[in-house]
């Protein structure tokens, strides 16, 4: 009987399980109502939609902060460099004012100093023969006169014995015209023999002086010796010599120059020959070396080259102490006429900063690169035709120092 009841007892409790379960899908409370379900949704969506409005506006709110301090960050480069007057002086900066000069025109031509061709000889042997002594080193200053070079010459020998035979052959003529000329005096000979002994004496002479003078063209020494020597004082700066070496003629034995004076040569473009007259002063600077000279223009090219279509012209500078060597690079400068320029700054103001000339203006406290257009130079300054008024503040000299600065924090910019 207990069994029976139990078993009642677990199908009604089955019975309600399944009751239960029905009512949770179909219709019970646990489903919403159809029009509570669609209004449930909607505020839902609502409160979704406001969440997603409100993380968009946060979004779009950090955005727009991240963009006024990237705004603020460009502004403030773009302010300039705020340097204190103790950081200007510690830094070697020096301050001026834009201002009004007078400047002269001046035109400045890349060129090389060269010898002077008026005092440079390449000398040759004059005479054949074997090289048997040296005297002169290459870059050795050497006097007029001065030995440089012995050469031995069969040619020289002849040339001796030419001369000797000559004086042989004068002596003969001499006597014989003296007998010649006493006989037909005493009347024991024709005038005819007479005048053939005085013409064979004059003939013995011509040969004679023909002979001393071939010797004495070639400046011969004693024997077959030929002593090469030079003809003005100057400095050997080329030698092709050695001893033993077998020479003629044609022979390049040695080049000397007078470095005492050189030439600046440079080359001048057709729209630029108004500025190159005869004459006319010049300076000449060796960059390089911080030397300067002074000299005037001794030459102008009537003709352009065929391939540069360029003059050629030329300074003589003064070269006492041998600092102007050839070959040294130069920067020839001719002044033209006196300019009034409206506004105008040291050199040292001007920098070069992507690809354009620029000075570092002072303005509101900070130096700003403002691009400029130069004009004419001279006396240390610049001519500024655009881009900077009178009165304005520059950085001078150790502007340099802020073009560095502006390149860092660029630099630091870009990280």
């Amino acid at each position: 009987m207990k069994s029976r009841e139990m078993k009642i007892a677990a199908a009604v409790l089955f019975m309600l399980a399944l009751g239960g379960a029905a009512t949770l899908l179909p219709g019970g409370a646990a489903q919403a109502p159809e029009g509570h379900g669609e209004a449930a949704a909607h505020q839902d969506g609502e409160h979704h939609g406001e969440s997603a409005a409100k993380a968009h506006g946060e979004a779009a709110g950090h955005g727009d902060d991240e963009h006024h301090a990237d705004s603020e960050e460009h502004g403030e480069e773009d302010a300039g460099l705020r340097l204190s007057d103790e950081q200007l002086r510690v830094a070697g900066v020096e301050l001026e004012h834009a201002a009004p000069a007078e400047l002269s025109a001046r035109l400045s031509l890349p060129g090389e100093i060269a010898f002077d061709a008026d005092r440079t000889a390449h000398l040759v042997p004059r005479v054949a023969g074997v090289v048997q002594q040296v005297a002169a080193e290459l870059g050795q200053a050497v006097k007029r006169g001065e030995l440089l070079a012995v050469i031995a010459s069969p040619q020289l020998s002849d040339l001796r014995s030419e001369l000797a035979a000559a004086q042989r052959r004068l002596e003969l003529a001499r006597v014989t015209y003296e007998r010649e000329r006493q006989l037909w005096q005493e009347k024991v000979s024709a005038e005819q023999d007479y005048l053939q002994a005085r013409q064979a004496r004059q003939e013995a002479e011509i040969a004679l002086a023909n002979a001393r003078q071939k010797l004495g063209a070639l400046g011969a020494g004693g024997g077959d010796r030929y002593e090469l020597r030079a003809p003005f004082d100057g400095v050997v700066v080329e030698k092709h010599l050695v001893r033993g070496e077998v020479v003629d003629e044609n022979t390049a034995a040695f080049t000397l120059s007078d470095l005492s004076r050189v030439w600046a040569t440079f080359a001048v473009a057709p729209r630029d020959l108004a500025w190159v007259q005869l004459g006319k002063a010049a300076q000449v600077e060796a960059v390089d070396l911080g030397m300067s000279a002074e000299g005037r223009v001794a030459q102008v090219g009537n003709l352009l080259g065929e391939q540069s279509r360029m003059a050629s012209a030329r300074v003589v500078v003064e070269n006492p102490g041998g600092a102007w060597r050839p070959g040294l690079p130069v920067q020839v400068t001719l002044a033209g006429a006196p300019r009034a320029a409206a506004v105008s700054v040291a050199e040292a103001a001007i920098q070069r900063l992507e690809e354009q000339e620029v000075v570092f203006v002072r303005r509101d406290g900070a130096f700003v690169a403002q691009p400029v257009r130069l004009g004419a130079r001279g006396q240390g300054r610049v001519e500024v035709l655009q881009g900077l008024a009178a009165g304005e503040q520059v950085a001078a000299a150790g502007s340099f120092v802020l073009k560095s600065e502006l390149g860092k924090a660029s630099a630091e910019h870009a990280h």
